[in-house]
């Protein structure tokens, strides 16, 4: 079978499928219900989803409505698929609509598009293709839909509390070509020990998850502007940063502008939280001046944990970096700063932690997902480097991340695409886009790794 050209058959459908779901802002939200627990508009892109396989005649299931399955084939052995469609926040400086789903230069712009809609629709539309073409399963084929994958996991945890675990497992959500090692992932809150100390500092804040770096920081100081201006548009003149200080209801607000990316490599962003503090730092006494240079000091110009003592590498899967996701301070009651650790695999987690203390600061750890990793002879492997040799031409290398996937839930999962090597990640970035080509060349490397897995060959 021609993958690729049965793909490019199906591409304006799978187009206008994605359109559909990136139209539905399924960002986590207080408006949970018991019938909706991450918000309704995450509800109903589960239920898109859902609704998509009872139409293609698939085995259909909600889970508790915050996942979700479709299956088709017969066997004791399950292949999993794992996908989401939740987002996250889409941040401020879009040219596009980032529910609008626009096609323009062979890119199709949403919030989702590369992470992980456009991934999911492209796996959806393969198994689809291979159900078309005649496929005698001898596996269970298992589309796992999830609705909580930027926020904590709680969908795939819960889902596997009740449902069984897949023989094998992979999750479009990644890079081509095969993610067989992740690092850990945990989440440090770091506390200001309030002295009581006050200054000019009112409030500060930035950042709202811990796995995106902080595109904007605002921060309400005392005084008038005059006292603030010009030393604070010579700091933001100096390190070419978007800005703005007003004078409003008795005090100055400061912003800063920075630029927006995944946690796991927070260089490729400008954390914005981190710049506002090292301006203000300079011009504070008490415990926000304390909060300001605890966040200049530990992540300006380091992400690697040098300041705190903690850097750490391995040949497996590169450095251990850190993100201040979400940076807060309110007067009388001091700071916070939460941060997501990237670790590596051979990391030693808990005798690094073990009594970790910062002057000034408790620190907490707030969750610690294991790093994850499949052997390189597992047959699983080979079988996944052969679909994406087959399908592409190239040598399938293996890739350890610093991001997270629905594999590191599985006793046997990767993540599997579908960004491609070279290819620019615009993941939890402003005008995310999907390049429309290569979704298609994923539908037939998706395809033929279902059908090499799960299908009986016709002599």
């Amino acid at each position: 079978m021609d993958w690729q050209l049965e793909a490019e058959k199906r591409q304006e459908n799978m187009l206008k499928e994605l359109q559909e779901l990136i139209a539905i802002p399924s960002i986590l939200s207080d408006d949970a219900t018991e019938d909706a627990p991450f918000g309704k508009e995450v509800k109903r892109a589960l239920d898109w989803f859902l609704e998509k396989g009872r139409e293609n005649g698939y085995e259909v299931k909600n889970v508790d409505n915050i996942a979700g399955h479709l299956e088709i084939g017969s066997g004791e052995e399950l292949l999993g698929i794992l996908g989401h469609v939740d987002v996250v926040p889409t941040g401020e400086g879009w040219t596009k609509d980032p529910f609008g789903g626009v096609i323009e230069n062979g890119k199709l712009f949403g919030r989702g598009a590369i992470d992980d809609k456009g991934p999911t629709i492209a796996a959806w539309t393969a198994l689809n293709l291979v159900k078309d073409a005649g496929c005698e399963f001898n596996k269970r084929v298992r589309l796992i839909i999830g609705t909580d994958e930027e926020s904590g996991f709680r969908c795939v945890e819960n889902y596997f509390q009740k449902e069984e675990m897949p023989t094998m497992a992979f999750a479009p959500d990644a890079d081509f070509p095969i993610i067989n090692a992740e690092k850990g992932i945990a989440a440090l809150i770091f506390s200001q020990v309030y002295s009581g100390k006050e200054d000019q500092l009112i409030s500060f804040k930035s950042g709202d998850r811990t796995n995106m770096v902080p595109d904007l920081a605002k921060a309400d100081v005392e005084g008038s502007l005059s006292d603030w201006r010009t030393e604070f548009e010579k700091f933001t003149a100096e390190h070419d940063l978007v800005s703005s200080a007003v004078e409003e209801n008795g005090k100055v607000i400061l912003t800063v502008h920075g630029k927006a990316a995944h946690a796991m490599e927070p260089d490729d962003g400008l954390n914005a939280g981190v710049m506002l503090a090292l301006f203000l730092k300079d011009h504070l006494t008490g415990d926000g001046q304390v909060f300001t240079e605890f966040i200049a000091d530990k992540f300006y110009g380091d992400t690697r944990g040098k300041a705190f003592g903690l850097a750490f590498t391995d040949e497996a899967s590169g450095d251990t970096t850190f993100n201040a996701g979400i940076m807060r301070f309110e007067k009388a009651k001091g700071g916070k700063v939460e941060v997501s650790m990237r670790y590596s695999i051979s990391y030693p987690f808990d005798e690094k932690m073990a009594d970790y203390q910062v002057e000034g600061f408790s620190m907490n750890i707030h969750s610690n997902s294991q790093p994850h990793h499949v052997d390189e002879n597992d047959p699983f492997i080979k079988t996944l480097q052969s679909a994406y040799e087959k399908q592409t031409g190239d040598k399938a290398e293996l890739l350890a991340i610093g991001g997270g996937t629905y594999a590191r839930v599985m006793d046997k999962g990767v993540a599997f695409g579908m960004l491609f090597p070279g290819e620019k990640d615009v993941a939890h970035q402003l005008d995310e886009f999907v390049d429309i080509n290569n979704l298609t060349k994923a539908v037939a490397i998706y395809a033929e790794a279902i059908y090499q897995l799960a299908c009986n060959k016709k002599e």
